[in-house]
């Protein structure tokens, strides 16, 4: 049987295996990047330990035939649908990953503190938050400094679409991740949000200039 220092010292190697994987995702700006591998990971090796070491004392009760490792078994597949229903497809842009992974890690904690792993449950509940609050701002920091720029439109109902702002860039339209078109301000007019990637602001500047030439379209005020 392991101690708690070594279930915990298994979770804290679990969140660095995972980070190193999420931070090569992240460098290509998949959705699922580095909090969302490391919550997965993480929540995979609590599992485990829960499967693994949380129900001895039940087995070595008399009379007592049982195997409550499934249990563990059942959840890793049934959460899947409760994340699932969290994550959200916007246009191009995909939002709830990070949630669906947490939700699946709580469940595991859950499995732990139902086990009697006290300690682990814990632990693993505090790295889990380390995740979600210390991580996101090294998320920020990085994605900076691959020069992602983010430019607002206003423009004429259905005037710019994603065909039109392909023409307008030309080889440089391979740099836009996202491509968004919403309702804007007046019943005529869409909103429009382009991520670009990988451009310096220079490059950004040039691209906004490109497309304000486009008659009607205008910047968005409320992102000046």
């Amino acid at each position: 049987m392991l101690t708690d220092w070594e279930m915990c010292i298994r979770l804290l190697l679990a969140a660095l295996l995972g980070s190193l994987i999420g931070l090569e995702r992240e460098r290509l700006l998949w959705a699922a990047g580095l909090r969302t591998h490391m919550l997965v990971c993480v929540g995979s090796c609590l599992l485990m330990i829960v499967s693994s070491f949380g129900f001895r004392d039940a087995l070595t009760m008399a009379h007592t035939e049982l195997d409550p490792s499934r249990v563990a078994a059942q959840v890793v597949s049934g959460i899947g649908f409760l994340g699932a229903g969290s994550i959200l497809l916007r246009g191009e842009v995909i939002r709830g990953l990070t949630t669906a992974a947490s939700l699946w890690t709580v469940a595991a904690i859950g499995l732990s503190v139902g086990g009697g792993l006290y300690a682990v449950s814990t632990a693993a509940t505090f790295i889990i938050l380390v995740i979600l609050v210390a991580i996101k701002p090294m998320e920020r920091i990085y994605r900076n400094r691959i020069q992602v720029h983010v430019l607002k439109l206003v423009a004429p109902s259905q005037s710019l679409s994603l065909k039109k702002v392909n023409e307008v860039m030309g080889n440089r339209a391979s740099k836009v991740k996202q491509f968004i078109v919403e309702k804007g301000p007046r019943d005529d007019t869409d909103s429009v949000t382009i991520e670009l990637t990988r451009t310096s602001g220079a490059q950004a500047k040039e691209i906004l200039e490109q497309l304000l030439a486009i008659d009607g379209v205008q910047e968005d005020a409320s992102n000046q």
